[in-house]
């Protein structure tokens, strides 16, 4: 088996925190999140990174990010382009927003090892890295593959709602199913979530797990992927078309359903902090602050 690769989500728009996060400086040296994220899979043994960007943002990424670590890993970009979309689709005029985080997947299909996928501006601890290394290089097969989990409660914002995708495990600590829930809130030590944009709310159980895109994967993944996004795509066009998203969780739902593959839950003593509002920052900016204090990181971490 090849050696695992890092995957890194970082073409999003930022239409919520209101600019370019991927990138943003959060570190006491000027580091944006996906810096940790590159070194502590980098700590872990991963020594090859593919950064999956909006083409108009390389110049940034290689000015911020990959001009350094690229001494240290292997760095390649993938591209989430609007038009790469099947035969037969017509991208809707006035359209900007990409098309979920299944296609941005889709986007780094020539790979060919097996491979973890993150979110550019979460940090998930370096634990969460060694337990997704060693997962991808003794047990991960096509079909059967495997996601990090995280503690809801543990992965809120003071600042607004965010998007999670609530997992039910069976009793072995398989996925049984997962539901991405659009508009989640703090309520207290607990949360909640709304479907019809706040007019009513309901309670979650504490401590229900969630997937916060952190995947184990084998390439298999992407010819699981492409009829789904396919089939949601010329749905969602008609229906939804300057809007309409497909994301990875609700993929591997719709994988689950079909009994198509497997997804072990594994699980990290980390804890799990990003910027979803701007608001967000300082509390980031401190955290990171205390782990170099603490000397979990260096200063510079690419000197």
């Amino acid at each position: 088996m090849k050696k695992p690769v890092l995957v890194i989500l970082a073409a999003g728009m930022g239409s919520r925190y209101g600019g370019l996060k991927q990138i943003d400086a959060v570190g006491s040296n000027g580091e944006p999140i996906i810096d940790f994220s590159i070194y502590d899979a980098h700590e872990a043994g991963f020594d090859k990174v593919v950064l999956i960007i909006r083409k108009e943002h390389e110049e940034a990424f290689r000015k911020n990010l990959t001009d350094k670590v690229s001494k240290h890993m292997e760095v390649e970009f993938a591209y989430q382009d609007l038009a790469d979309v099947p035969a037969g689709i017509t991208v809707p005029e006035g359209r900007e927003k990409p098309w979920g985080t299944t296609h941005a997947l889709l986007a780094c299909r020539n790979l060919d090892a097996p491979f973890v996928i993150i979110n550019a501006d979460d940090y998930y601890g370096k634990d969460a890295f060694r337990v997704i290394y060693n997962f991808l290089s003794n047990e991960v097969k096509d079909g059967e593959y495997g996601m990090v989990g995280y503690v809801l409660e543990n992965t809120l914002t003071d600042h607004g709602t965010v998007s999670r995708a609530i997992c039910e495990r069976d009793e072995n600590g398989f996925l049984q199913k997962i539901v991405e829930c659009p508009k989640i809130a703090k309520d207290g030590d607990h949360a909640k979530l709304t479907q019809d944009d706040g007019k009513t709310w309901e309670p979650i159980e504490k401590g229900a797990v969630v997937s916060m895109n952190f995947w184990g994967f084998t390439p298999k993944i992407f010819a699981q992927c492409e009829p789904i996004f396919e089939e949601f795509i010329r749905k969602g066009i008609v229906e939804n078309p300057m809007k309409c998203e497909h994301v990875i969780p609700t993929a591997i739902g719709t994988l689950l359903e079909r009994k198509a593959c497997t997804v072990k839950v594994l699980t990290s003593n980390d804890r799990w902090f990003g910027v979803t509002y701007k608001e967000d920052k300082p509390y980031v900016m401190q955290c990171l602050k205390e782990y170099k204090d603490q000397g979990l990181y260096p200063f510079d971490l690419w000197k």
